[in-house]
């Protein structure tokens, strides 16, 4: 940097940056899914975004000890996480809004048997049970550790008391971090144990060198399992870390619009994730399983459906580049809930639902927007629980197909004409003359093609089909939303520099080289850089008016390429001569 000073004679030698700093494209590989899952574990959170980067930590954090993560009320959210894992999707955060189904208005609170965790013994026989205590509850979990330890030494004498490996200690960690120690306790119930702590009684020790005790009934609740005819060995818990969780929030059905909606200001539920800078795409699964199970109103479903979309159009001060991918419910009219059984008595299948309803219900939907959009029909996949095929929602394998054309192609390229990954089969076979009907209107179909197999079958948004044109197309949706955030992140360094034409300059250069190396990869249309963008900063656009009010306006043009979705041939007879 240049000195403004200089007083001792001499020569100085000075670094001056004056090139362009190159923009970094930003990701937007990155989903966000809301939905019930098996079980709540480690550091995640109900109605709170966790992060997730593979199947594996999915089940780690929302899955059961040993689980497949699979529910066994039929939620749709792990069929979603693991089809977007099979399809090419990378990091993704979840929200759980539930481990179960809502309850009944008016019905008593279900018990939350989550809540208490049984400790093993050595001899699989149960010794005790903990739970969190209710003035704890507040305060979030604890983490318990059952280790080994020692009898209590004698003050009398030298000699060393016998141990029989009966005595273990406790150590309760909190959330501050700080370690609570219970030491030298037993099993044996005998009133007068001299070598350690029982521990039916109340068990204090001085902690951290302080004056005080504290009691472990304090923290935690104990139930203990009488056990007969059996040495204290053998039913002292077995060594291990144990989580101690607070009582899950159970909640009525009349609820669950609230907690799907959530809250901004402490990130929950789906305002939850619009707050997360990284997600680009989103998706609500269980929004489908709530309304088949009519905890959720037609009118709700259509209120919480255009919820997610306004938060993708509305980014603000950012450029807006978050996309929804919406489903389409089971539904044979847009206005009435799924039915079970049909006037004869026969159950109604996803496979019934024909292309006529899909369209009856966008109509009902009433909305259109570039930053969304629709695939139909459901899914066929196995259920683990049962080895059953099961059809499911396809927002979460479509959208690992986006962040899969990401990372092989390129964000430019169309996430169509792909064979989705981990699918059986499609609840309805949708044909040529009935996507002329749907396609138009922006579903996008995934239809089973003969000798080519399943293909996802269209690339559109739901964006006005007459009037909206432009934005007809996913790619080119996320190109622009790609081009917009990552000029808007790599171009905070001009901010608060003097307004001057060395500005304008390094300020073209910076973007002018991040759309050439763009243009390059083939994201831009035109046989020259100069055809497929322009970059203009200069005295025209920044006028002393502006200046004077802090402004510097850079307007930039580019020509995305577009899918070619209809590749027409036109052939003639041809006499082998000019014409």
């Amino acid at each position: 940097m240049a000195r403004l000073d200089y007083f001792a004679p001499g020569v100085y030698v000075e670094e001056i940056n004056r090139g362009s700093r190159p923009i970094e494209g930003v990701s937007m590989s990155v989903a966000g899914f809301l939905g019930f899952t098996e079980d709540i574990r480690g550091d995640a959170e109900l109605f709170r975004p966790m992060l997730v980067t593979d199947w594996s930590q999915y089940l780690q954090y929302f899955g059961k000890p040993g689980s497949d993560g699979f529910t066994t009320f039929g939620a749709y959210l792990p069929y979603a996480v693991r089809g977007w894992f099979e399809n090419g999707g990378g990091r993704c955060w979840i929200v759980s809004i539930g481990t179960q189904l809502p309850y009944e208005d008016g019905q008593k609170v279900p018990e939350d048997k989550t809540a208490i965790t049984s400790v093993n013994t050595p001899g699989k026989l149960l010794s005790f049970k903990l739970s969190l205590k209710e003035n704890q509850s507040s305060q979030g979990r604890l983490t318990v550790l059952i280790e080994n330890d020692e009898p209590i030494p004698s003050s009398n004498t030298n000699e060393e008391p016998f141990d029989t490996g009966e005595f273990f200690k406790i150590k309760v960690i909190r959330p501050d971090g700080e370690p609570v120690v219970f030491r030298n306790i037993t099993m044996d119930p005998k009133e007068n144990n001299r070598d350690g702590n029982y521990i039916g009684r109340a068990v204090s020790q001085p902690q951290n060198g302080e004056n005080t005790t504290t009691l472990l009934s304090d923290l935690v609740n104990i139930e203990i399992e009488p056990q007969q005819g059996s040495f204290a060995l053998s039913w002292r818990p077995a060594n291990g870390r144990y989580d101690i969780k607070p009582p899950r929030e159970n909640y009525p059905k009349s609820l669950l619009y609230q907690k799907v909606y959530g809250s901004p200001k402490n990130r929950t539920g789906m305002k939850g994730l619009f707050e997360i800078d990284d997600v680009a795409m989103i998706a609500c699964p269980d929004l489908m399983l709530a309304y088949e199970k009519r905890i959720i109103s037609a009118e709700q479903l259509k209120f919480l459906m255009e919820m997610m979309v306004t938060g993708c159009e509305n980014s603000a001060p950012s450029p807006p580049y978050k996309m929804v991918v919406l489903d389409a419910p089971p539904v044979k009219r847009a206005n009435q809930f799924f039915e079970d059984t049909n006037e004869r008595g026969e159950r109604v299948s996803p496979q019934q639902h024909s292309p006529q309803d899909v369209e009856e219900w966008l109509d009902y939907l009433g909305r259109r927007s570039q930053f969304a959009a629709l695939y139909y029909p459901w899914v066929q996949v196995i259920n683990p629980k049962n080895s059953e095929p099961v059809f499911v929602p396809p927002c979460g394998h479509m959208m690992g197909i986006w962040c899969q054309t990401d990372e092989t192609r390129g964000i430019y390229k169309a996430p169509a004409n792909i064979v989705p990954r981990g699918i059986g089969g499609l609840a309805y076979d949708v044909n040529f003359r009935e996507q002329e009907l749907l396609n138009p209107k922006g579903i996008n179909c995934i239809r089973k093609f003969r000798d080519r197999g399943t293909l996802v079958w269209g690339a559109r948004t739901l964006a006005d089909p007459k009037n909206d044109i432009d934005w007809r197309y996913i790619s080119v949706r996320r190109l622009m939303s790609y081009i917009s955030k990552s000029i808007e992140q790599g171009t905070q360094w001009a901010v608060f520099e003097p307004n001057d034409q060395d500005l304008w300059a390094r300020v073209k250069r910076t973007v002018t080289n991040f759309l050439e190396r763009l243009w390059r990869e083939g994201a831009l249309f035109g046989a020259t850089a100069e055809e497929a963008f322009y970059v203009k900063c200069d005295a025209e656009l920044n006028r002393p008016e502006t200046m004077r009010l802090g402004q510097l306006i850079v307007e930039v043009g580019v020509c995305p390429v577009r899918p070619a979705e209809f590749v027409i041939f036109r052939i003639s007879q041809w006499n082998g001569q000019n014409e």
